[in-house]
């Protein structure tokens, strides 16, 4: 039901298979191809960097979905053709230059995946279907990820002969360990829904036709809590791999300082 105070979204990025839509604190972005099952390429990883970089100062929650039956199927096997895509240097042509240039251009093409994890933001994945080699890192982007019932992740590159290089590495090894990382990465197997969330793959799994509705009620509880609150929160949460036992005391310390003088109207 429409009530008076409810907002439209609004149309912020529509181009290259990617489009960014603002509705109050929850930003969506929706993967638009899904005739190709959201293959990816260069052109939409541009976009969603576009996409972090539009973000108003407003949204709390993104979203991340997938039109169709799959979330994304991974890398457009053309970019693996001598032509490539259009106005795009081939993928061949890369690999026969500079490593200097390659690795200038693979960390732009990374930086797609890195914005998810802002601390000013909470980023959901809504993963259905196919979610393969990028696919799967780009699921691995976001803080957090509500699965469908018939996802299967799979991490296809070392099948390929390569290895996974869209920053999917480091969570995946954070969220399941290291043995399962290698295991799931050296196999190219499927993950489906249920080992997805025993082994902490996904925060949820549901049916299908329950995704949607799963992913508002998160976003709704995220957004219970104050905003500064959830800030602090997750960059505590975040630093802890970085620090001793006793340097997250003391970082708890410090951050709990900062909210009980903001909560009192003392600022910093």
């Amino acid at each position: 039901m429409t009530t008076s105070d409810s907002v439209d979204p609004v149309v912020v990025i529509d181009k290259d298979g990617v489009r960014l839509t603002v509705e109050d604190a929850v930003a969506t972005v929706t993967l638009t191809n899904p005739a190709k099952r959201n293959a990816q390429s260069p052109a939409l990883w541009r976009a969603l960097t576009e996409a972090g970089r539009s973000l108003p100062g407003t949204v709390r929650v993104v979203v991340l979905r997938g039109e169709g039956k799959s979330f994304s199927a991974g890398l457009d096997r053309q970019a693996f053709t001598p032509e490539g895509f259009d106005g795009e240097p081939s993928f061949l042509d890369l690999a026969r230059g500079d490593g200097a240039e390659m690795d200038a251009v693979i960390a732009e093409y990374q930086e797609a995946f890195t914005w998810w994890r802002r601390s000013d933001i909470v980023s959901i994945a809504a993963v259905q279907g196919h979610a393969i080699g990028a696919g799967f890192q780009l699921a691995l982007a976001c803080d957090l990820r509500v699965v469908a019932e018939d996802v299967q992740f799979a991490m296809r590159e070392t099948s390929l002969g390569l290895v996974p290089d869209l920053t999917g590495t480091h969570p995946l090894v954070s969220l399941v360990g290291y043995a399962r990382a290698l295991e799931i990465c050296a196999t190219g197997r499927f993950v489906h829904a249920a080992e997805a969330e025993r082994i902490g793959l996904a925060n949820l799994a549901v049916p299908a036709d329950e995704l949607d509705s799963a992913v508002r009620d998160l976003s709704a509880a995220l957004l219970s809590a104050p905003r500064d609150a959830v800030i602090e929160t997750k960059a505590l949460l975040q630093g802890v791999t970085g620090r001793s036992y006793e340097e997250q005391r003391v970082a708890e310390r410090a951050a709990q300082g900062r909210r009980l003088r903001d909560l009192a109207g003392l600022g910093d």
